[in-house]
């Protein structure tokens, strides 16, 4: 029985940027978490970021950009967040290597944790097909991540860990 990332807002723990939570509620969840295998982690907050804190968007490229050092997060009053991403992203990596997790559900649209889609780092609401710095992270070292919206095609990949 493998252990789950899941981000610490969609169990309702208020530490999005804006100081809530984003709680998720789903009978495949609530079996997991009954199981005792959800570990739950904010990448933001674990990189040292406040909360509330002003909302950040990857700018000048993609995650994997960010990851190579040519791109940057940023917030809302242009301050530089990126080496915040990057410390809470290698800790959630180093949560996963200690609990040997293979799979991690995050929160959709997050510079961090978007798996599909994240704000384009114009702050005007425009959505990009790329992932989170947490994410891009994740999925290099071979980690499955699944947004909140997936959960279905989560828990068929956690069946076909176990068969």
């Amino acid at each position: 029985m493998g252990r789950i990332l899941i981000s610490a807002c969609l169990l309702g723990q208020p530490v999005r940027y804006d100081g809530t939570a984003r709680p998720l509620r789903h009978p495949t969840l609530a079996r997991w978490q009954a199981a005792g295998r959800l570990i739950a982690l904010c990448p933001e907050t674990a990189g040292g970021l406040p909360v509330p804190r002003p909302a950040a968007e990857i700018e000048g490229g993609d995650a994997r950009a960010v990851l190579a050092g040519r791109a940057r997060v940023l917030d809302r009053r242009g301050r530089d967040l990126t080496s915040a991403f990057l410390d809470g992203a290698h800790r959630a990596l180093a949560l996963c290597r200690e609990w040997e997790i293979t799979l991690a559900i995050l929160s959709e649209r997050s510079p961090s944790c978007g798996s599909d889609r994240t704000y384009d780092g114009t702050f005007s609401a425009t959505l990009r097909a790329a992932p989170g710095v947490t994410t891009a992270l994740l999925e290099h070292h071979g980690i499955r991540v699944f947004s909140q919206y997936r959960i279905e095609a989560a828990e068929a990949f956690d069946r076909s860990l176990r068969t």
